[in-house]
């Protein structure tokens, strides 16, 4: 229809947000994909932030980490090994669907299921087979299990200053600015 006829299909929730700009820009969405993706520094504690290099393990916050049964690009097996790298608690969620449609799960959206298991870093080790086997299983959109991890961690900080202050930058706006409100 698109390519031949010339007619647009309505937007469907997945259309939508894939066709969604980042709106980033161009030197911070290079290095985010040369840097992050491509060659893994933070993992491989590379990364760096204001000439001083970090790693994924020198982060000590809890986090809540999402993973698609089918994602072609981060296969869940390889996002669960984030239990590895860091020593922080994680909450980690595998929903049903792929890299896109696992993620754009919103509630009441038919079919979708997801199992969610929080694990203390002090806790032993489970493997990601292992994970599996013991993750409750849940009818649903994971939306709402997130809701209810942001509301529990409400622990409300002033945010790192990384020296922009120092460069001649200065803070416009408070997150997350105002381009989220442009049409």
């Amino acid at each position: 229809r698109d390519y031949l006829l010339g007619e647009r299909r309505p937007l469907n929730d997945l259309m939508a947000w894939d066709t969604d700009t980042t709106r980033l820009p161009f030197k911070m969405h290079t290095e985010y994909l040369r840097h992050l993706f491509l060659n893994n520094d933070l993992v491989q504690g590379h990364f760096k932030i204001s000439d001083k290099s970090i790693a994924l393990q020198d982060i000590h916050t809890p986090m809540f980490v999402v993973s698609t049964l089918t994602d072609h690009i981060a296969p869940w097996k390889s996002v669960y090994k984030i239990h590895l790298l860091t020593k922080s608690d994680i909450t980690f969620v595998l929903t049903s669907g792929g890299h896109n449609a696992g993620i754009v799960s919103e509630p009441g959206h038919l079919g979708r299921t997801y199992q969610i298991l929080f694990h203390k870093n002090k806790d032993k080790r489970i493997t990601a087979k292992g994970w599996q086997e013991i993750a409750p299983h849940y009818e649903g959109s994971w939306w709402p299990a997130w809701h209810k991890w942001l509301v529990q961690s409400d622990e409300k900080s002033k945010p790192p200053s990384f020296g922009n202050e120092k460069q001649g930058y200065s803070i416009l706006y408070d997150a997350p600015g105002t381009y989220v409100l442009q049409k």
